[in-house]
């Protein structure tokens, strides 16, 4: 029963929950990336290029073929298109990360240049304890 209770205690403590949400936004967050760069970006970057369609960028090592026992085999295949629009889904994601980590630092920076709120006055009775003790010292 111990194990049981640590467990649980270390699952239902914040940073384990705020990373299990972490890890479902991001991958929600990775799906729009993708969609983004699949129809968004590409699309007009293949016609800037001359109708690229990335998707189709490939090249063929070994073309499809039949083996003497009537077994298909599969064509070997680079596909270097779907490379290229993984790399371009990395690098927005890279910079909005940038982004969201630079705003949270000079959010910290701004904190931290703050200067620090004066001192409370204190109370009315310690300060008349105070001139009483003074007026004491000086007799």
């Amino acid at each position: 029963m111990g194990l049981l209770k640590e467990f649980k205690e270390f699952a239902v403590k914040g940073n384990v929950v705020d990373l299990a949400v972490a890890v479902i936004i991001g991958g929600a967050f990775g799906k729009i990336v993708s969609s983004f760069v699949n129809d968004i970006i590409m699309p007009p970057l293949g016609v800037l290029l001359g109708g690229v369609d990335f998707k189709d960028l490939a090249v063929t090592l070994r073309d499809a073929y039949t083996t003497e026992a009537g077994e298909e085999m599969a064509a070997v295949v680079l596909s270097y298109g779907n490379f290229i629009q993984n790399v371009v889904d990395f690098v927005i994601i890279a910079f909005v990360i940038f982004m969201a980590i630079k705003a949270m630092n000079s959010f910290k920076k701004k904190e931290a240049a703050a200067p620090p709120p004066p001192p409370a006055a204190p109370p009315k009775s310690e300060v008349l304890l105070e001139e009483i003790r003074d007026l004491l010292k000086n007799k």
